[in-house]
């Protein structure tokens, strides 16, 4: 199913989009390409974020980041000043 639809573009917008026209596509093609891109890109930050709160919420996990760095800490040399 098609749909139409009208923008206003600012300088920064046209800009960005002769940038997508580089490659010598029309109007229409640069939009679609740019909005399957914005969309691929949030999903992936949807998709990281998920993954970033699950391992946060792993207890196990935590307390063995915590044990390797206390063992990191050991192993440091001391300051010298």
């Amino acid at each position: 199913m098609s749909r139409s639809l009208h923008v206003r573009l600012d300088d920064s917008s046209a800009a960005a989009l002769r940038v997508v026209r580089g490659n010598g596509a029309s109007d229409s093609e640069a939009v679609r390409t740019a909005l399957r891109e914005a969309a691929a890109r949030r999903r992936a930050r949807s998709s990281i974020a998920a993954e970033v709160e699950q391992l946060a919420a792993d207890k196990a996990d935590r307390v063995e980041m915590r044990v390797i760095r206390e063992q990191m800490a050991e192993l440091a040399p001391d300051s010298v000043d």
